[in-house]
């Protein structure tokens, strides 16, 4: 049984806002900074201090069609064939025709990006026919891009921001929709423990769940807490199952957990190959892009190579860039994988797929709106429909941007009246943070790359029971890890109900990607504390190119 709210203290202090922003990444601060001016009081709050999501971790950059030569309707092509046929056609299509503005946007906020006499430099990643990723720092493109939106809050002081802060449940209102957010704040700043913001409207932009799996490339903060937090509180979850993991992570052994260091694909994109332990190309003849094929199918040509060889990893082979280029172009990588005993402008890098990105998340509409009144969400704890069964490429920072914009647009005239939080009769709950280890080797064992039949049911099984396991003390521990039970047992069922391989999502007992039985998605909603799934077929315009 999953709990449907957090075990957690009285609220010992409230306060009001008319807008809560839950997340500082590029989707919560560009919410706040459009919002800023249209509603009244907007309090940005954010897990841990305001750079410590996932934003600032992307290398690679942010994909637009701002080039010479390239349109909004090449990257609507080369964004439907990345998401295998489960995109939503419409979602794409503001995604790529909105982008480039959102980027020239950003960079009037401040955003510093990589220029060539002066001209914006832009490269190519997997996926992509045309060179359109705009990078800044040569591989430092989300540290650019937070330094920014930080600097812009920063400069507009009405935008309120508390850091250290945790949501922990959404407060109902009589009419089912959100009457506010309750909050831990930790020991810092003018408040503290367990209070409650009563509110108009919640934008989540809290980001993804990369920490319900044991090697990820998310931050220590990705623990799924706004997908477990919508799921409670009645919203819908879409496409869960749809889990990419990125094929370059560097392998620093069997034994390392949390977050791993990324290799970059823009590596492969200026010429860097995948090799076996015999030298031999691993992309070659697999994809006509060969290794900048989607990320989906070199992830699934680099297991199955690991599996045909019995090694734990394979190599990234980019010794021919040369030491001048490394430093130029990649400063961050070099010196990540040095500080690990690797140098890659004379070593080959071992490599192995880990968790990157969940391409599902909150159910939304084209204008950020989620099925629960009062409810948004934007950025990776949400599914815009933009990304399918398999996200391309840099196409996330440029989600955020694009429907945080949107999400701006509709609200000051959508804004609720207040109301006051009547009495939350669901069922509290809570798991001991001890919980964490198992479940995340549960997850990377048997919800990770690859999937089967008997393997998630071993796996819903074992979430179950760690689900029943009792939790004493409320906190930040107990309650990341009833978040983490929450997604892991709704990922599961997702990922259990859809019988096919598609995009990121690979069944060994179903190979094939079946359009006649599973072109469609799979939602998910909490139904007397068990995440219920069920498919829904697309309509004869969703989808995408095969």
């Amino acid at each position: 049984m999953i709990a449907s709210r957090l075990a957690a203290p009285e609220p010992g202090w409230t306060t009001r806002a008319d807008v809560v922003v839950v997340g500082s990444g590029i989707a919560g601060l560009t919410a706040a900074l459009r919002l800023y001016g249209q509603v009244g009081r907007i309090l940005v709050v954010t897990k841990d201090v305001l750079d410590a999501g996932s934003t600032q971790w992307a290398q690679g950059g942010i994909a637009a069609a701002l080039g010479p030569g390239d349109t909004p309707a090449q990257h609507e092509r080369d964004t439907l064939v990345a998401g295998a046929g489960a995109c939503d056609r419409e979602a794409v299509r503001v995604l790529v025709h909105e982008g480039p503005e959102a980027v020239r946007e950003l960079i009037s906020w401040g955003a510093v990006f990589d220029q060539q006499d002066g001209v914006l430099s832009l490269t190519r990643e997997g996926g992509h026919h045309r060179d359109r990723i705009a990078h800044a720092g040569g591989d430092a493109t989300g540290a650019e891009i937070q330094r920014a939106l930080i600097a812009a809050v920063d400069r507009a002081p009405e935008i309120e921001v508390i850091q250290h802060a945790l949501a922990v449940d959404l407060v109902p209102a009589a009419d089912g929709g959100v009457a506010g957010v309750t909050l831990h704040v930790l020991g810092e700043g003018q408040v503290d423990g367990v209070g409650r913001v009563l509110c108009r409207a919640v934008v989540l932009a809290s980001g993804g769940l990369g920490q319900v799996f044991s090697q990820t490339t998310n931050p220590a903060v990705a623990t799924g807490d706004g997908m477990a937090l919508a799921l409670r509180a009645g919203a819908t979850l879409r496409d869960l199952e749809f889990v990419q993991f990125h094929p370059t992570v560097m392998w620093l052994g069997e034994q390392s957990q949390g977050q791993q260091p990324l290799i970059s694909e823009a590596v492969r994109g200026e010429g860097a190959v995948l090799v076996d332990g015999e030298g031999r190309r691993i992309m070659e003849g697999v994809h006509p892009l060969e290794d900048l094929a989607p990320r989906d199918v070199v992830a699934k040509a680099i297991t199955r190579r690991m599996h045909e060889t019995g090694m734990p990893h394979v190599w990234l082979d980019a010794r021919h860039l040369g030491p001048a280029f490394w430093e130029r172009r990649f400063p961050t990588i070099l010196a990540t994988a040095r500080s690990h005993g690797v140098d890659p402008v004379t070593e080959l890098v071992p490599v192995a797929p880990a968790q990157h990105y969940a391409s599902g998340g909150v159910a939304t509409d084209l204008w950020g709106r989620a099925d629960v009144a009062g409810l948004y969400a934007t950025g990776e704890v949400a599914c815009s429909g933009v990304h399918g069964a398999n996200r391309l490429a840099s196409n996330s920072l440029l989600e955020g941007l694009v429907f945080s914009r949107r999400i701006a647009e509709v609200l000051p005239g959508e804004l609720r009246p207040w109301s006051e939080p009547v009495a939350d009769r669901r069922a509290a709950g809570l798991v001991p943070g001890a919980v964490r280890r198992r479940l995340q080797e549960v997850m990377t064992d048997r919800v990770g790359v690859l999937r089967s039949e008997k393997g998630l049911d071993s796996a819903l099984a074992d979430l179950d029971v760690l689900a029943e396991e009792v939790g004493h003390e409320p906190g930040p521990d107990a309650w990341e890890a009833t978040n983490l039970v929450t997604v892991s047992r709704a990922l599961a069922a997702a990922a259990s109900l859809r019988e096919e391989t598609r995009g990121s999502h690979w069944r060994d007992d179903h190979p094939d990607r079946d359009d006649a039985a599973w072109a469609g998605h799979v939602d998910l909603v909490l139904a007397h504390g068990v995440p219920s799934a069920t498919f829904h077929p697309a309509p004869a315009t969703d989808g995408g190119a095969a």
